[in-house]
């Protein structure tokens, strides 16, 4: 793969955010949240969906796909700063989770980063020009697998803002030049099956493919 292709050689550091949309949260039976629940994933587990085969692990219980918007910083963080300053692009990406693992360390109070940080576990688009945040808000992201649409969502639905987002892991962790934001997921996250086709799509526009292979 060519990295260079998404400006991923440019990566710094990849954030998560995990129970970002009100069904989703009911959907996993989880505690909506009181404030911008944060995680993220080593820069090993990037790769491109461009059409190709993307191999995970099929043998450690169900691998769960969960589409999201994904912000591109193209320098550090500034409160005083309005989005379209601070984004240099954005992707459509998919957070991969071991499920299984990741409810076995959720039970024991251990980090997620085993179930989260796994190789190819952070799928991303093509680059999209960022559209600014009035349109971001409006404008549906979604996922297809063989043909049926699986995940639909729009900033808007989102418990936390983007501009909350960032302001809390700036305060919390600092935000730089080239680190990466998964912004969460909507509702409809299930598990991945050997040979699954995936498409990706910024409204009606596909912005990202690739099939599915167990290892």
């Amino acid at each position: 793969m060519k990295r260079g292709r998404v400006g991923m050689e440019q990566i710094k550091n990849i954030y998560c955010i995990g129970r970002n949309y009100v069904e989703h949260v009911k959907e996993l039976n989880n505690q909506m949240p009181k404030y911008p629940v944060v995680f993220n994933k080593p820069t090993h587990s990037l790769i491109q969906a461009n059409g190709k085969e993307i191999a995970i692990p099929g043998h450690r219980g169900n691998v769960h796909y969960e589409v999201e918007i994904v912000l591109h910083l193209k320098e550090d963080y500034d409160e005083n700063k309005q989005l379209n300053e601070l984004i240099q692009q954005m992707y459509i990406g998919l957070d991969l989770t071991l499920r299984d693992i990741q409810d076995e360390l959720k039970e024991k109070q251990y980090p997620w980063l085993i179930a989260k940080g796994f190789k190819n576990s952070a799928i991303l688009s093509q680059p999209i020009s960022f559209p600014g945040i009035k349109k971001l808000k409006e404008t549906p992201f979604s996922l297809t697998i063989n043909g049926e649409t699986v995940q639909k969502g729009k900033a808007k639905q989102m418990i936390f803002d983007i501009d909350t987002q960032l302001r809390y892991i700036n305060e919390n962790l600092s935000l730089k030049k080239g680190d990466i934001i998964f912004t969460g997921t909507p509702p409809g996250v299930n598990a991945l099956k050997d040979g699954d086709q995936l498409f990706i799509y910024f409204g009606s526009k596909q912005v990202g493919s690739c099939s599915i292979k167990f290892i």
